[in-house]
């Protein structure tokens, strides 16, 4: 589709509200699914961290025994 004008690129042959909206809802869900993937991401390694940490210590105290 061939626009004349910004304004016609813009208003989307009457449709703007729409196409523009489910761009912003395509925009927001991706970004959140993004945002959300990391923060789980971030939790998972601080957790195999502890748990590495945990087995390191228990192993230094088995020799110790």
């Amino acid at each position: 589709m061939q626009f004349d004008s910004i304004s016609d690129f813009f208003n989307m042959g009457g449709y703007a509200f729409y196409v523009w909206l489910s761009y912003g809802v395509t925009f927001f869900c991706f970004s959140t699914l993004i945002i959300s993937s990391a923060r789980q991401k971030r939790k998972v390694l601080i957790e195999i961290a502890k748990k590495m940490d945990r087995e390191e210590r228990l192993k230094e105290t088995r020799s110790t025994k």
